[in-house]
């Protein structure tokens, strides 16, 4: 039989812990800024389990995703391989988070009549940089080139994305837009389009012509650095071709 003395005693509940240092009441003293990310996560988790405190699952997800900002987008399946972290305390996780981004994107939004691509790039990057599967986008403009909807058309996987075009221009119609922009991420961080992606617009560009829609720009979004179709004249040279 093991000696009392050399048992090691089991860490007590955040509820045990004085007042000062538990997160949530640390911050309602103290304010959100006086707290680590791991403090900050704990309070989204807000229970722990047994030999295991909400903080503790907080560090463990900063020591598996390295970063906040690298949860984004993950697989809702790798945060469940951290034990602990069951369906409510993930849905609560990936809700921060996608709040975050958004917050970051409503800091960034663009007001004002779209001119070029770069008018976007600080609107949708928030958006898209960090998803770690190729999502697919309409901008929607009205008569004076303000945007009026941003719609997610399509998911994809971490290198594919198959928007039907059928849908796309269903949707300008329905909201009587005008004109539209394409925009889609790609994971890898690379914004060179591909074989696809330059059939897609140039067939969308062709289609909406013909129903009087005009396509303004495709926009990929990578890791700090975008492709624009318009920008490298592709999107002229398709209207071109659509005319002969």
């Amino acid at each position: 039989m093991k000696n009392k003395s050399n048992t090691k005693k089991y860490p007590l509940s955040i509820r045990n812990w004085p007042e000062d240092d538990r997160p949530r009441e640390k911050l309602l003293k103290f304010g959100e800024h006086n707290l680590s990310n791991a403090e900050l996560l704990a309070i989204v988790i807000r229970t722990g389990m047994a030999g295991k405190s909400a903080i503790d699952l907080g560090r463990e997800l900063l020591n598996k995703f390295k970063s906040l900002r690298a949860m984004s987008g993950v697989d809702i399946s790798e945060f469940k391989e951290i034990a602990g972290l069951k369906d409510a305390k993930v849905a609560q996780i990936k809700a921060t988070i996608e709040l975050g981004r958004r917050m970051m994107s409503e800091e960034k939004a663009f007001h004002g009549v779209v001119k070029s691509s770069a008018d976007l790039v600080e609107f949708l990057t928030p958006l898209m940089r960090d998803l770690k599967k190729e999502l697919f986008k309409v901008i929607l403009l009205d008569k004076g080139n303000h945007i009026s909807e941003v719609i997610d058309i399509d998911l994809g996987t971490v290198d594919r994305v198959n928007p039907s075009i059928r849908d796309i221009l269903l949707t300008a119609l329905k909201y009587q837009a005008p004109a539209i922009i394409l925009a889609h991420n790609h994971p890898s961080g690379d914004v060179e389009p591909s074989k696809a992606d330059k059939i897609l617009t140039k067939d969308l560009v062709i289609a909406a012509r013909a129903m009087e829609i005009r396509i303004f720009d495709h926009v990929i979004i990578g890791e700090n650095t975008y492709y624009s179709f318009a920008d490298d004249s592709l999107i002229e040279e398709y209207e071109m071709e659509a005319i002969n």
